[in-house]
């Protein structure tokens, strides 16, 4: 296959609609439920990387096609050497990956877990800002695939259900459904379903409502605070704050506040 074909098959594998300021980014590989493979994996960091760089995309909205969000790497591919897993400098270049592109931006995401979420693709959708998930999904830890959590997850569980709870899900391996993903405070909601696109749209949509420039200083000074001191955060904080009081947009909400109407952001 040549370069050209494969980069036209990674496409249908990844879809993408432009919904007003959202961008949907959907997993289309139903039959194989969602896996990812090296062309994927690539094609999907260049569609973040470009929404993080385009004004108009103010919320990104992720989810997949049939019964699962994502399966995890496409071990097909691993075992035939399309996947290069090896480490090599012409390989598996892990700083490009997904869930590492995810983590450096600043534009949220929401995950509309449609099903289920193994291994990278558990990982893929811990990293996003919002899941929102059916009363379908569920997480699958890959420890009984003799791997660990490579792309985020290690660093992801501890902090987001604590060390014993991470331990629990990530060494016993157990799988998650949608009550146990509840009861551990892996999703911002439950939804039934049928009902799940419309409501992670809705999250989207309000999201891409706000002014884009204070939201991706919040979501930054956050990320930041997670490996600094409260003072050094605080810092970083101020210094956004008085750049974000020059803006259009902070003009603009003093302004619709004092009109009573509806704020029109620019992001600039």
């Amino acid at each position: 296959m040549s370069k050209t074909d494969e980069s036209a098959e990674a496409k249908q594998d990844v879809l993408t609609e432009r919904i007003g300021h959202v961008l949907k980014v959907t997993f289309n590989r139903p039959d194989r439920m969602n896996s990812i493979g090296g062309q994927t994996i690539t094609m999907l960091s260049e569609i973040f990387l470009k929404a993080e760089h385009d004004y108009d995309v103010r919320a990104i909205l992720l989810t997949g096609n049939g019964r699962a969000f994502c399966s995890g790497l496409d071990l097909k591919d691993v075992s035939s050497g399309e996947t290069d897993v090896s480490g090599s400098s012409k390989g598996f270049k892990i700083n490009e990956h997904p869930p590492f592109v995810m983590r450096r931006m600043d534009t949220p995401i929401v995950c509309a877990l449609n099903g289920a979420a193994a291994g990278y693709g558990m990982d893929l959708a811990l990293g996003c800002d919002f899941v929102l998930a059916s009363d379908r999904a569920r997480f699958v830890p890959p420890i009984r695939r003799s791997v660990l959590p490579e792309s985020g997850g290690t660093w992801l569980l501890p902090r987001l259900v604590g060390w014993h709870k991470a331990c629990e899900i990530s060494l016993l391996g157990r799988i998650l459904e949608s009550a146990d993903i509840e009861r551990l405070g892996l999703a911002n909601r439950i939804i039934p379903h049928d009902e799940l696109l419309d409501e992670a749209m809705s999250w989207a949509s309000e999201l891409a409502g706000n002014p884009p420039l204070a939201m991706a200083a919040t979501k930054r000074t956050m990320r930041q605070g997670l490996d600094s001191t409260f003072e050094a955060n605080t810092s970083n904080v101020m210094a956004e704050l008085m750049q974000l009081f020059q803006t259009d947009d902070f003009r603009e909400s003093l302004v619709s506040f004092m009109e009573k109407r509806d704020p029109k952001y620019t992001g600039r």
